[in-house]
């Protein structure tokens, strides 16, 4: 077996908590470029020991083809969704993927040209057309598309694909075929969905998303009832539970994901904008949705807490200085407070970064693009649940002697928070920490101790963390040239402590010798238990989840 390294060679400077000075960046070009699906199971080899107790699939999306015919895509979000499917079966694995048969994926194919617009590339007018109709296409809406491919989830027991738009795809997890399309519009009033809902143990499942109108966004918050009957339409019984106004109607925020704990959602408005007549005028400028996204430093971010129970927005406010946040960690309730844990950038220029252009650079053009990007660090912000007219103003509230967290009264509304670092100086060399994950079946909502990501000395992730909240402390598995997917938890049968079980993540490299491999992780050693190496191409995705057989 190929040896690992639990430490990195550090070839950067650390400033500030920041990692800058990376030179020497290996291309990742190989990584971000089209490849074929594999619909028919692959069997991987088998090196070191798969565990028996894995049975199940983990199911992975990402974008799979840049181009049709002579078009090309810009961004890194554009490309057609591409399923993929690892099994584990009596420490044996085999390998699937498929390309989402999403109407966009349809289209583009039969023109054979890119006719459905995505959040970098804006689709030119059909040359087909005649003058007249090329013309007046410039003045039409852009309608939204339904490539999903950021993540797998799970409304009433079936999985979906999705990316941010209304349109989500039913697919089947075992064969991966796309089985019908799901307008979110159809059952309620909203524009789109994020890709990154919760759950409660009962299966109520939670998400986000806005509506648009002539008085401009409203933020909601979505509820899914757990259980369909044989009648029902998926989304059957999906309810707003409530409505939050934008400080900014015609400039809302973007957001990626919320949290969310026992009794509460947690919207966090940052500053990354969408410039909402930029969007309404996009084809005419001949730009796409992203054009319409920007950050801006000079606005706070708010944090917003929802009862989901009544559906109640609480009218204190909580707000920090400028940060941007796509992936939250856990969030709980503890001593009357709500404990929030996030992935945070103190800038919000990423989505930009992450055009194809750059990440197919090389040499020292690649160095300088990894070099202008802020690092994402894991940080929790301790919010006070009970403030009154009683509340002392100008004093810290937090009096939990675990955190360094502070949170400051105001006025009545406004609670001033400052975060504290979920990560001792060790975690700059490893370029921050973002794709969090937890075992989230026991200790989501709850207090806990671990929790897992990758490490971004690259453009993506180059390591695999496991961050101990008790003191700290992190476990890495790293080997140079290889690039893995985020972490997935999967609990061992009869687990008892909060990482009994292993970490699942898929392993990538731009050398044309080197397979994909599906890796294995004692998840309280961090030490590798075995891979499963199949001989298949794939791209550098972005979410996935454990679908565990009956």
């Amino acid at each position: 077996m190929d040896p690992v390294n639990n430490t990195v060679e550090a070839n950067n400077e650390v400033k500030d908590g920041t990692t800058t000075g990376q030179k020497g960046l290996e291309t990742i070009a190989p990584l971000i470029c089209s490849v074929k699906e594999t619909p028919d199971p692959v069997h991987a080899e088998i090196q070191g020991t798969i565990p028996l107790w894995i049975n199940g699939s983990l199911l992975r999306n990402g974008p799979g083809k840049f181009e049709f015919g002579d078009t090309h895509y810009n961004h890194w979000f554009d490309g057609m969704a591409m399923l993929h499917k690892f099994k584990v079966e009596k420490g044996q694995v085999t390998y699937t993927s498929r390309f989402l048969r999403s109407d966009a994926f349809k289209e583009n194919s039969e023109r054979d040209r890119i006719m459905v617009c995505e959040f970098g590339t804006i689709a030119m007018p059909d040359p087909c057309k005649n003058i007249f109709q090329r013309f007046f296409s410039y003045f039409e809406m852009i309608k939204p598309t339904d490539n999903g491919n950021v993540n797998f989830v799970k409304y009433k027991g079936d999985y979906y694909v999705s990316t941010e738009t209304n349109l989500i795809h039913k697919v089947n997890p075992e064969s991966l075929e796309t089985m019908e399309q799901v307008d979110w519009s159809k059952f309620i009033a909203v524009n789109g969905a994020t890709a990154h809902p919760h759950y409660d143990p009962d299966g109520t499942c939670f998400n986000m998303g806005n509506s648009y109108g002539r008085q401009g966004a409203i933020y909601n918050i979505i509820s899914v009832p757990p259980e369909k009957s044989s009648t029902e339409e998926t989304l059957h019984g999906a309810r707003i539970l409530c409505s939050i106004t934008p400080s900014n109607k015609s400039h809302p925020s973007y957001y990626h994901s919320f949290a969310m704990s026992e009794n509460y959602v947690v919207f966090i408005e940052q500053p990354i904008k969408v410039d909402l007549l930029k969007i309404l005028t996009s084809k005419i400028r001949g730009k796409a949705f992203g054009d319409a996204v920007y950050w801006d430093p000079e606005l706070e971010t708010i944090l917003h807490l929802i009862d989901k129970h009544t559906g109640e927005v609480s009218p204190v406010k909580y707000y920090a200085k400028a940060f941007s946040n796509f992936h939250q960690i856990n969030a709980f309730e503890e001593d009357g407070f709500l404990v929030v844990d996030l992935c945070c950038s103190d800038e919000g220029q990423a989505i930009n970064i992450y055009s194809l252009q750059n990440l197919r650079k090389s040499g020292e053009a690649l160095d300088e693009v990894y070099n202008t990007m802020s690092r994402v660090f894991p940080r929790r912000f301790v919010l006070p649940l009970h403030v009154t007219d009683d509340t002392p103003i100008d004093q810290n509230l937090n009096t939990r002697p675990s955190s360094t967290a502070t949170c400051v009264k105001q006025s009545n509304i406004r609670i001033f928070c400052q975060y504290e670092d979920l990560h001792g100086d060790d975690l700059s060399q490893y370029g921050g920490l973002e794709f969090p994950h937890i075992n989230y079946k026991k200790y989501n909502t709850k207090p806990y101790r671990y929790f897992y990501g990758c490490g971004f000395r690259h453009m993506v992730g180059d390591s695999l963390l496991k961050m101990d909240l008790n003191d700290k402390t992190l476990k890495v598995w790293y080997q140079k040239g290889l690039y893995p997917s985020e972490p997935v938890f999967v609990p061992s049968p009869d687990a008892v402590e909060e990482d009994d079980g292993v970490i699942l993540s898929v392993i990538l490299s731009p050398s044309q010798d080197k397979d994909t491999f599906l890796l294995v992780l004692d998840a309280k050693t961090f030490e590798e238990l075995g891979r499963a190496k199949v001989p298949v191409k794939t791209p550098y995705g972005f979410h996935g989840v454990f679908s565990a057989s009956a």
